[in-house]
This record gives C-alpha cells, sequence and structure tokens, in this order.
C-alpha cells in the first residue's frame, strides 16, 4: 500500500485489532440458544459496547429486539452540520457444524498460512473491527468528519429478523445520509468489490406423515405408504435434470450483467471434487446472483447407525430458497409451498411452515457514495478500480433500511471473499484485506464528507 498518513496508522493498530478479534472471536455467540448459551452472545454484545465507549460513542445502549436477541448501537457525534453515516456489522455467527472438521478450534482466532482461522473472523467480527480501524485512523489523523452511527445486530444468522421489527418501530434511531454494511466481500483477495445485489430468502419447514405409526418393513413394506420416500420425491422435484431450481411459477432465467464469474474460478473457490460438474444453466453469475436456488437444509429420519427396519410414519425437511432481486420473498414463499403441496405423492399429508423471510436487494450504484468509494478504493488497493458484483446470500436488514430511509445512500462491502470460507469449517480472515479496507473506509468517509 502507498505512502498514507491514514495507511500508515491502520497498519500500526493491526496488532492491536488481532487481539481485539481474538477476544471477539472466542464468544460462542451463535443466536440459536438451543444450541447455545445465550450468555455467551450477551458476553459479546457487552463487549461491543465497551468497545464503542472506550471509542468516545455516546448513546451506547443494548437494544432488545423482537426475536429475543439485542443489537448493540452508539452515536459518535461528528462537526456541526455533517451528514451522517450508519455502519452496520453483526456480531452473531453460523455454528460451527462439524468442530472434527476444523484444523484448529473454531472459538479461538488462530493466525496460519498468513490469515486468521476462526468462527466469526470474517462474517461479521471483522466487520466490526474493520469500522473500528477506520474509525481510529480518522481520529489519528485529523478527526472523524461526519457523525457516525453503529449497529451490530445479533441474530443475522438466523433470519429472525429481530433488527429489522425494531427498526420498524423506532425508524429515528438508524437514520443516515449513507449506510455502509460490512458484511459483503471481495470478489477475491485483492480486488476491491462493492456488492450492489443480494438475494432475498426463505426458509420454510416440511412435515410429510403417512402412517399412525412406524410399521415393519418386510411385513408392511411394498404397500404401505413410506414418508420419508414421499418426502425424497418432494424434494427432488425441486430440481430439473440439471440441477436448475424449479419451483412452479417462479422465473429462473434471468441474466447477470456485470462482473463475470468463470466455471474455472468458480470450482476453485466452491473447492468442487474433480470430475463433479456444476448444476444449472447459463453463467455462474446467472446461477448465484440473478436466479432463484432451492437447497435442502436438512431432514430429519433415522440415522444410519441404530436404523431399524422400518417404514416411516412421518418425514421432515428444512428448505431455503434464494430469491433475486426483482421477486417478492413473500410471493415466493407461496410458490414454494404450493409447489411442495402439488407434487407431494400418494395423497400422503403434507404441512408447510415458514420460519424466516429476507427480501432481496438492489443499490443504487448512481449515487455519489459510490464515486466516494471508487476513489477510496483506487488508494487502498493500488492500479485497481471497483468492481459491482451480486451476492448469492442474504441481508435482510438491507431492504427495511432502504424502506424506511429511502434516500439513503447502501454500500456493501466486507471481508468475506471466497477463500474466507464462510458459514463452512475453517473459516478465516485475510489480514491484508481487513487492512486495506480499514483504509478504504476511513478514506471513503473523508471523501464523502467532503463531497
Amino acid at each position: 500500500m502507498s505512502s498514507n498518513p491514514v495507511a500508515e496508522t491502520v497498519a500500526s493498530l493491526l496488532p492491536r485489532a488481532k487481539t481485539e478479534l481474538t477476544e471477539l472471536v472466542a464468544f460462542k455467540s451463535v443466536a440459536d440458544f438451543a444450541q447455545f448459551p445465550k450468555s455467551e452472545s450477551e458476553g459479546a454484545a457487552n463487549w461491543i459496547a465497551d468497545a464503542l465507549r472506550a471509542e468516545g460513542f455516546v448513546d451506547v445502549a443494548l437494544l432488545d429486539t423482537p426475536d429475543g436477541t439485542q443489537s448493540v448501537y452508539g452515536y459518535l457525534p461528528g462537526p456541526e452540520g455533517a451528514k451522517t453515516v450508519l455502519l452496520y456489522a453483526h456480531y452473531d455467527v453460523q455454528p460451527p457444524l462439524d468442530e472434527a472438521g476444523w484444523t484448529t478450534p473454531p472459538f479461538e482466532l488462530t493466525e496460519r498460512d498468513g490469515r486468521w482461522y476462526g468462527r466469526g473472523t470474517a462474517d461479521c467480527k471483522g466487520g466490526l473491527i474493520m469500522h473500528l480501524l477506520a474509525l481510529r485512523a480518522l481520529k489519528a489523523n485529523g478527526g472523524v468528519p461526519v457523525h457516525v452511527k453503529v449497529i451490530v445486530e445479533g441474530s443475522e444468522e438466523q433470519g429472525t429478523g429481530g433488527l429489522e421489527r425494531y427498526a420498524e418501530q423506532h425508524p429515528e434511531l438508524l437514520t443516515a445520509d449513507t449506510i455502509v454494511i460490512g458484511d459483503a466481500g471481495n470478489f477475491r483477495v485483492g480486488l476491491p468489490t462493492v456488492t450492489t445485489t443480494l438475494r432475498g430468502m426463505t426458509l420454510v419447514r416440511v412435515q410429510v406423515d403417512t402412517l399412525g405409526g412406524n410399521l415393519h418393513s418386510g411385513q408392511f413394506g411394498g404397500a404401505a405408504p413410506d414418508a420419508l420416500a414421499a418426502l425424497i420425491r418432494v424434494l427432488d422435484s425441486l430440481r430439473a435434470e440439471d440441477g436448475s431450481t424449479t419451483v412452479d411459477g417462479l422465473d429462473a432465467d434471468a441474466r447477470w450483467d456485470g462482473l463475470e464469474y468463470t466455471d474455472e474460478q468458480f470450482r476453485e473457490d466452491a473447492k468442487v471434487l474433480d470430475g463433479v460438474g456444476l448444476i444449472g444453466d447459463g453463467s455462474v453469475a446467472d446461477r448465484i446472483w440473478a436466479r432463484p436456488a432451492v437447497t435442502v437444509l436438512g431432514i430429519d429420519c433415522p440415522p444410519v447407525v441404530g436404523a431399524t427396519p422400518s417404514v416411516q410414519a412421518g418425514a421432515r425437511a428444512l428448505v431455503s430458497l434464494r430469491v433475486p432481486p426483482g421477486v417478492d420473498a413473500a410471493e415466493a414463499t407461496k410458490l414454494l409451498q404450493a409447489h411442495i403441496e402439488a407434487h407431494t405423492p400418494w395423497g400422503a399429508r403434507v404441512t408447510t411452515e415458514q420460519i424466516g423471510q429476507g427480501q432481496a436487494f438492489r443499490a443504487d450504484t448512481s449515487s455519489p457514495a459510490y464515486q466516494a468509494m471508487a476513489d477510496a478504493m483506487a488508494v487502498a488497493y493500488p492500479g485497481e478500480t471497483m468492481q459491482y458484483a451480486g451476492q448469492g446470500g442474504s441481508i435482510p436488514l438491507c431492504n427495511t433500511l432502504a424502506g424506511l430511509y429511502p434516500r439513503a445512500e447502501i454500500l456493501l462491502i466486507g471481508l468475506s471473499e471466497p477463500e474466507a470460507q464462510i458459514h463452512a469449517v475453517n473459516e478465516s480472515v485475510s489480514p491484508e484485506e481487513l487492512e486495506r479496507l480499514s483504509v478504504a473506509e476511513a478514506l471513503f468517509l473523508r471523501n464523502y464528507a467532503a463531497g
């Protein structure tokens, strides 16, 4: 990175940032309190509140959101008459999945091969550290030129909508001229990227019942309707032969117009095994940014170990449907439920229950904030031009904020580039990306204030 006082300050603060991220990663802040103690999330929230107070934030508060979790809010006053920028991150994390698959413990930050490993390092505890680094660098170099609001969500990964509903009930709280969502990522390490679209999502629990109780498969198998087999038929109906998502009535032919994603690069990023083909048709960018995608997240059925020779009387699954911009998530949910009911075989009883939903998002890239960010990233990433990309994942809060504050400009940046392997085992963050993006955010705030 070229010599720049802000960049030099951020570089000097990286050891402190590593220590802080280590402390934050140690909290097992999964917002599923049936699996992880609520005290872990509360501990993380209090850590963040203390960190904001230490930086001079006022009105720091733990907000009790309607889903039973806490979001952390703080306000840092800037010069009189200055613009207001809202900085977002979330401190809740995905479960570690198979802890045996981690090379090092998931809740202990560990440095290896130039990266920092641990659950939440990139998604999205590292996003909070990025915001703190940017603000500290500005304070050390002339001060923060804007009013800053920080909101750190406690249940983003669960999709339970606590912060969205809280914001709707308190619309004055998060008002801002520009909102920087620190929960996205560069297309690849070293390529500065803003995310301009997000797919929405819906989660549906499916229950299939066929019998009054399990039956002996030798005595009744062959005529007794097997609920697990019926469920498998239903789930299979959600995909075409090539793996494309096929929900009756849901358009799946949209095209992505922007940064392209080659099959070869995707195979490498996704760690697709040799000889295994990609699913769907169209370009990779079409498939992951512009089209719906269904995923079976889990099935309740007997495990192989301990299974008995039984015809199953009931079975259930959790199905996720990602929906692209331009598709209403509520309407997509209705289509998914109707499809499941229509494709359930043998007259089996089927019920569907929606348990989470978020709308898709599309940013206005013509806004002045985007130019301010492009100029900042050109300094933080010498020789590179800021790129626009989509993201297959969902951040439901984006549409809530866009609806509440239609004049606000919304930018999505962050640390979740492909090597980070967010949501998977061995999640990690590149400290170089943390450094460069913190510089970019600091320079953006300066550019935006002067614009």
